[in-house]
């Protein structure tokens, strides 16, 4: 609870913000009510919000992320993609190995924990008989890694349908 994530006119997740600052830009007429926890009310008729979407566009400048270890440890919520291991011997796989042909991007790199990653080994995860938890995905922002993270906790699985990225 208190955590809204905000869209943009266009419908881009924008920031995560607290329910009282969602609820003064709707009370002003600047932002609409897309999503509502039915547990938790501000009035008698009216249920706090999960998710906003601001009247008007705001421009927002494109800056690509750059793939690096903390990035994409936070992206996969410093997880094994293959088994769910959490700790600090995490290290990074190739979905596709770059001895056959796998680049370093986004899309082809995951975390994985060292006994996932020697069972692996230079093997694409059909191979190896080993399923991802979550396919890997470029990142859009900085925005996109919590909102990610709200979701796999389960706070707020509603926001999944505004992340892209994020696998329902």
């Amino acid at each position: 609870m208190g955590k809204v994530l905000v869209l943009n006119a266009s419908y881009e997740p924008l920031n995560i913000t607290t329910w009282r600052r969602a609820t003064v830009l709707m009370l002003k007429g600047k932002a609409e009510s897309l999503e509502e926890d039915h547990n938790h009310s501000i009035r008698k008729n009216k249920k706090l919000p999960t998710v906003i979407r601001l009247r008007y566009f705001i421009k927002v400048p494109y800056r690509e992320l750059s793939l690096t270890r903390k990035n994409l440890l936070q992206r996969d919520n410093n997880c094994c993609q293959y088994c769910g291991y959490q700790g600090d011997k995490l290290s990074i796989d190739h979905v596709l190995p770059r001895s056959r042909g796998g680049s370093d991007t986004w899309e082809n790199v995951t975390t994985a924990c060292l006994s996932c990653n020697v069972a692996k080994g230079n093997r694409t995860p059909q191979e190896a008989n080993m399923s991802l938890k979550r396919k890997p995905f470029r990142p859009l922002s900085k925005l996109s890694f919590e909102a990610c993270k709200q979701i796999d906790s389960g706070c707020h699985k509603e926001w999944g349908k505004y992340v892209i990225g994020w696998d329902i």
